[in-house]
């Protein structure tokens, strides 16, 4: 137990937190351009990282059962998150934006090296991960761009933003590619897609730290820490319901249970400052849930093992 704390603190929290630190006292001595790097991240990063894992992932059937609890795990929080708003009587800007961060959470530059860690690298347990992470890839930038266009556009202005924006191209892109007969990987522009993907997170973690620099923080809010507790309190208890459910056991459900308890996913904070949507807010629970994640995960892996 106290391995997995230790790597969670010094592999994950650490180095997420050096990032965004850096981002921050850049802001501060530079005035850097917020909306430059979100442009970069949406436009360039995202959609690179999005076709990169589609296209790497080989597809098998056992695996369906994971897709399928993934895609029922986002639209259940969603459930639970109008439910949440409607008892808080939240309007519709704060609503999305607590809707994005409940339900998309930090499945590939946290959840997949944890998973790795936790199962030591075992294939099909970082298979079944990547299976979560196309889920989330996948909805993150459709849904939660809907979601957080709605905050401050009608439906039809939402949904052409949402159009206007590569990722939601890279998923097509990436599967007629992987029924073509030659190898893409071999194709000599092939790198490129490679470094603009592994550039997704240190400029995403630079954009949040810029974001945060520039947010109001109120650490008095309470639509905060009701975010936190849900997403990482309530979506484990949520995925273990459904886990039952699926009739999902053995060490599908270990890492899907696992997975349900990361921290909300540094998107949600870029989607929220792209569209202007609650920046301050998203950003504040992203911040919260990550340092508050070192803690409640550690509660979630061992009783993975206890209950699977």
């Amino acid at each position: 137990m106290m391995r997995v704390f230790s790597f969670i603190i010094l592999n994950n929290i650490a180095p997420i937190f050096l990032i965004i630190l850096l981002g921050y006292i850049m802001e501060k001595k530079f005035a850097l351009d917020v909306w430059s790097f979100s442009k970069a991240n949406f436009y360039i990063f995202v959609p690179a990282l999005v076709f990169l894992k589609v296209y790497e992932t080989e597809l098998q059937l056992e695996f369906v059962r994971a897709l399928v609890f993934g895609i029922v795990f986002v639209l259940a929080l969603n459930l639970v998150a109008n439910i949440i708003a409607r008892m808080r009587n939240l309007d519709v800007s704060r609503l999305n934006a607590l809707k994005n961060s409940i339900m998309f959470y930090n499945s590939g530059n946290f959840g997949l090296p944890l998973i790795i860690l936790v199962f030591d690298g075992l294939p099909r347990a970082v298979a079944i991960q990547i299976m979560i992470l196309m889920v989330q890839n996948l909805t993150t930038n459709t849904l939660g761009f809907y979601n957080a266009g709605r905050g401050q556009m009608n439906y039809r202005d939402s949904i052409i933003k949402i159009l206007k924006m590569p990722a939601v191209y890279s998923v097509g892109a990436a599967i007629v590619m992987k029924f073509m007969p030659f190898n893409l990987e071999d194709f000599f522009l092939w790198p490129s897609i490679e470094y603009m993907a592994e550039g997704l997170i240190p400029v995403a973690l630079l954009t949040l730290g810029i974001q945060i620099s520039l947010a109001d923080l109120d650490f008095g809010d309470l639509d905060v820490y009701l975010a936190a507790f849900m997403r990482l309190i309530g979506g484990p208890i949520l995925a273990l319901a459904l886990i039952y459910i699926l009739g999902i056991d053995g060490l599908m459900a270990r890492v899907l249970f696992i997975s349900s308890a990361v921290p909300s996913a540094v998107n949600t904070a870029l989607i929220a400052v792209e569209f202007k949507n609650e920046p301050d807010y998203a950003s504040q629970i992203v911040m919260t849930t990550t340092l508050m994640s070192a803690f409640t995960l550690t509660g979630v892996i061992y009783l993975s093992g206890v209950i699977f």
